[in-house]
């Protein structure tokens, strides 16, 4: 898939989230990259980078304090080529990016990585 495309896919799953959301993410960067780098993949405890389809780097709401001010805004990756080799079709695309924001938003307002697992392993079960 070319870049523009996917990051079109990127821009339509934030524009998609409710207006509470999007009014939260003024400082946060929001970008997509290839591949995780190498610090990446260390930061997130893993070895494969085709394991990693988006990362959150910065201070979760949670955890700010008074003192949290003027720095540097939190980032989100998405990467492009995992996703897309999970994926069969640009509908799958779609809608794995949409999960990936999704679960990287999340981090962001302090869901750890264990309460984001079980809860999409609820969200899951109950589709069934």
């Amino acid at each position: 898939m070319e870049r523009e495309r996917f990051d079109t896919l990127v821009g339509k799953a934030i524009d998609s989230l409710p207006p509470e959301f999007q009014c939260e993410l003024e400082n946060v960067d929001v970008v997509v990259q290839d591949w995780p780098t190498h610090r990446q993949l260390r930061s997130a405890r893993l070895a494969n980078r085709r394991q990693l389809l988006g990362l959150y780097e910065g201070v979760p709401q949670t955890r700010r304090g008074r003192s949290y001010a003027m720095v540097l805004p939190d980032k989100i990756s998405i990467f492009q080529r995992p996703i897309e080799a999970m994926c069969s079709s640009e509908e799958e695309v779609e809608v794995r990016i949409g999960e990936v924001v999704r679960h990287e938003l999340a981090h962001h307002f302090g869901i750890d990585e264990r309460t984001l697992r079980r809860i999409e392993r609820r969200r899951r079960s109950s589709w069934r």
